[in-house]
């Protein structure tokens, strides 16, 4: 069912040629960009180049007078030229077409062209027009566009849909003090007055939403260690700039070098320049040639961790792989976005290897993908990898953790199933038949399927089209010799549906002094393991042991604690992911998952693995646990973490380690100790504490009551060397304060779509003033984030109604916050489906524990 926001009938005589001539017909122009229109504009258009000139003045409250002059080939003009640009008419000065002055028709988010105006062949449309500022995340020193998925129609005139690639040649007037970046290299300079002008090169062929450009104060710095590339920057700390800029472009030339090799196809655009933006909303975003980072992932200083270092190295492939994945060849229509992501994580994954040879792959893998599918697949909110979508307008709802961390789990699966090298070869065919074009997940299950026997069509139904995930059950009987008779292994979907996913994963059978592992390749309902008959009976059974698989696995309750005591710590971190997972179902007791995760931050010297034991036992601390549980358990947590941080460990387990110190230190004892820490008072061998850091403890100060927070907070503030950085700290301020009216004050501030600008921050404010310590103050604000979430998705980026939902209905746990969500979808029968999964998704917790409490009732 297609669902019109709006329609412009127009009636009108079309000329073909010079003389031949169609009746009037009727034209219903829609709202955002449907599937109708994008096939339409695909077979009507081609040869397309946009000229474009901006105009930035001084001062960000100004209008940026705008020029587009659009050159298009037109093979049909059965119905008028529909640009799309979603600003206010008012914002369109004139409008000529093929040299002669039009009216202006502006509809629903399109410039109309009659077809009257038009002529089969090329044709040239100018347009005067006063830029949007949506997209444009104007500071008051710098600028950036951001237009991915749908937004550049937001900023300029233009054919808004993935397939209709285009060439740029931009113009930027800019301040005479700004520095500029886009897409192609700088052609001519002029300086007039308090002005320059710079006029790019013709760019390589991009999709609208890959066009970009930055202008501002920024720094520059430029190297070649292969490539020449230049870096705009911000940061203003000497030790983070001196400690990270070669290892910002050598990662870069890394990637490269590896993607060129595996895809045997050379880097596909005229240049790769970056730009490291403080504000920027996401890690980074792939323009062609032109990438934007968020800074504080790029610069580090001496006291990051490996995984820190890790996270920029992945960030950077993963951006680098887009150039492959994305930029040359794209996605005919957004319902595949997944495919251009999928391939960006799954290539960062393999670019890691030989950048970091000391690193278990295998377990960073885990540890960066399964957490989060999981934490959405599991959710009334799941979806399939590959979503449905009849308008473009909606583009921004399928981004989240199906497409960024399900997908790489289900392709490495594909290229175990099929083998490396048939997929490597695969993905080379795909690069080089679709190269500066458009393509589908169809497109290459086309090309994978001739390099293997594997049946993909009917592979990919489940993994690709369904949602879910596998609940993994056995049935073993062993003989009067204590050996294994029959092994057979069950799955059954989640969902109660008839699914089946097809995977490979290891099974550890542990014995007193060895694991005898085992592979189980499991393509039906249930597999028997002929490997294990005959073994003697294990002490214990370690589904998953490698983290291959992808499910809930069955769980041997009376042996959590010999999850510590495996040796091999890929399935040390499945174990403990998969202890989680059963808790959240059910199958295991909050309470005894966590005294399982407590042992485990008192012996686990892996920093991924030990990451994921923190993680799970915070959550469960805050989320399952009751209060008298929490009291008991919070003096044991503070008493062994700080014991810990004084014995000797690696400063990467020390760093972990106090960032769970950090967010339960609230006793009045623990709040001393942090206070001391702080205050520099106290120095902890070998943790390693930069000015974040110390940012971060005096929140937690503010928000845990420090007798002292308004002076912490003051001699933070003032102390904050970077300005950027400082003006974050300004506008979180109020989200810390003691006095509830001020809090309250900075949430009711959010209903203005300009405080609400800087997304990150307030994010991050949100989970200030709805920390569980809060909660009861801050409840009243659940309905009101309810109520405003539609607003957020319309004004806000792609990440941030899914932000906003968690970091405020999110956060809780409470019989409260579920009666008011119930409340809020009964009273809202029409709400956004779209919506519906995102607040199904970021509530999972809050369900989670109202049938968690019911079961220890």
């Amino acid at each position: 069912m297609k669902i019109l926001h709006g329609f412009f009938a127009f009636f009108i005589m079309t000329t073909i040629g010079f003389s031949q001539s169609k009746p009037k017909e009727s034209f219903i122009i829609e709202n955002g960009v449907s599937e109708q229109l994008a096939q339409f504009r695909k077979k009507q258009i081609s040869d397309v180049q946009y000229q474009l000139s901006f105009k930035i003045p001084n001062q960000k409250s100004e209008s940026i007078n705008s020029n587009l002059v659009l050159n298009a080939t037109l093979s049909d003009l059965s119905q008028p030229l529909q640009l799309d640009f979603k600003e206010k008419t008012e914002n369109i000065k004139a409008v000529q077409a093929n040299g002669k002055n039009i009216a202006i028709v502006h509809e629903n988010g399109h410039v109309v062209i009659a077809s009257s105006a038009l002529i089969l062949g090329k044709n040239t449309i100018s347009i005067s027009f006063i830029a949007g500022n949506l997209s444009l995340n104007r500071n008051d020193d710098f600028l950036y566009t951001l237009l991915v998925p749908d937004r550049a129609s937001t900023l300029f005139p233009c054919f808004d849909q993935p397939d209709l690639k285009a060439t740029y040649k931009l113009s930027l007037s800019v301040p005479k003090d700004w520095s500029v970046l886009a897409g192609a290299d700088v052609k001519e300079k002029l300086e007039k007055g308090d002005f320059t002008t710079y006029t790019f090169g013709e760019s390589d062929k991009m999709s609208t939403y890959l066009f970009s450009f930055v202008a501002g104060k920024f720094k520059s710095v430029t190297q070649k260690p292969g490539l020449e590339m230049t870096m705009l920057y911000r940061e203003n700390n000497e030790e983070k700039i001196k400690v990270s800029t070669d290892t910002i472009f050598n990662l870069h030339q890394q990637s490269l070098d590896f993607l060129e090799k595996y895809t045997n196809y050379k880097f596909p655009f005229q240049k790769l320049d970056f730009a490291s933006i403080p504000v920027f909303q996401y890690g980074g975003m792939e323009h062609v040639g032109a990438i934007q980072y968020r800074e504080s992932t790029l610069f580090l200083d001496n006291s990051a961790t490996d995984s820190e270092k890790l996270n920029r190295a992945k960030l950077i492939a993963h951006e680098t792989s887009h150039m492959w994945f994305g930029d040359l060849v794209t996605m005919k229509w957004f319902d595949d976005v997944w495919m251009k992501e999928v391939f960006a994580n799954f290539m960062a994954d393999k670019i890691m290897n030989p950048i970091f040879p000391k690193v278990n792959h295998n377990l960073q893998f885990f540890t960066a993908h399964y957490a989060s599918a999981y934490a959405e697949d599991r959710s009334l909110g799941t979806h399939p990898i590959r979503q449905h979508l009849a308008n473009l307008k909606d583009a921004g709802s399928l981004y989240g953790a199906m497409i960024y961390n399900k997908a790489p789990i289900m392709m490495r699966q594909l290229e175990a199933s099929m083998g490396k090298d048939a997929f490597q070869k695969g993905i080379q065919k795909y690069i080089q038949k679709y190269a500066n074009d458009n393509a589908d997940w169809n497109n290459l299950v086309e090309i994978l399927d001739a390099e293997t026997p594997l049946d993909m069509k009917k592979w990919s139904e489940v993994w690709v089209n369904k949602f879910g995930r596998a609940i993994f059950s056995d049935k073993i009987e062993y003989d009067t010799k204590n050996r294994i008779k029959k092994f057979e292994i069950v799955q059954k979907a989640e969902d109660k549906s008839n699914n089946v996913w097809s995977q490979i994963f290891q099974v550890g059978l542990v014995y007193k002094d060895n694991v005898k592992v085992l592979t189980a390749n499991i393509k039906d309902k249930s597999l028997i393991l002929k490997e294990a008959i005959g073994l003697e009976k294990p002490l214990s059974i370690v589904y998953n042991y490698n983290g291959f698989g992808y499910g809930v696995f069955l769980l041997d309750g009376n042996n959590l604690n010999l999850i510590s005591n495996l040796k091999d710590e890929v399935a040390r971190a499945s174990s403990y992911s998969n202890l989680y997972e059963n808790t959240l179902i059910g199958n295991i007791s909050p309470q005894k998952a966590f005294d399982c995760f407590f042992k485990g931050i008192q012996t686990e010297e892996n920093e991924l693995v030990l990451r994921i034991v923190s993680n799970n036992l915070n959550t469960i601390y805050w989320r399952f646990l009751t209060e008298k549980q929490q009291n008991k358990a919070q003096k044991q947590l503070e008493d062994i973490l700080y014991s810990r941080l004084q014995v000797n460990l690696s400063a990467n387990i020390k760093k972990t380690l106090f960032g769970l110190f950090s967010s339960i230190a609230y006793s009045d004892s623990a709040k001393a100790k942090l206070y001391q820490i702080w205050n520099k008072e106290i120095v902890i061998p070998n943790l390693k504490l930069n000015e974040d850091d110390y940012t971060n403890m005096a929140m937690n100060l503010a928000i845990f009551k420090h007798e002292k927070a308004d002076e912490i907070l003051e001699k933070t503030r003032t102390t904050i060397s970077n300005p950027d950085k400082k003006k974050r700290f300004e506008f979180l301020l109020p989200s810390l304060s003691k006095e509830e009216s001020v809090r309250n004050t900075f949430m009711e501030s959010l209903k203005d779509d300009a405080n609400r600008e800087k997304e990150s921050w307030v994010s991050v404010g949100l989970a200030n003033v709805n920390h569980p310590l809060r909660q009861e103050s801050a409840q009243k604000y659940i309905r009101f984030s309810l109520d405003l979430v539609e607003e957020i998705q319309r004004t806000g980026d792609i990440f941030f109604p899914k932000d906003w939902l968690d970091n405020t209905v999110g956060r809780y746990s409470s019989k409260f916050a579920f009666d008011e969500v119930q409340r809020f979808l009964k009273e809202n029968p029409n709400f956004s489906p779209i919506l519906k999964r995102k607040l199904f998704m970021a509530t999972d917790l809050l369900y989670k524990a109202q049938n968690i409490k019911k079961e220890t009732e």
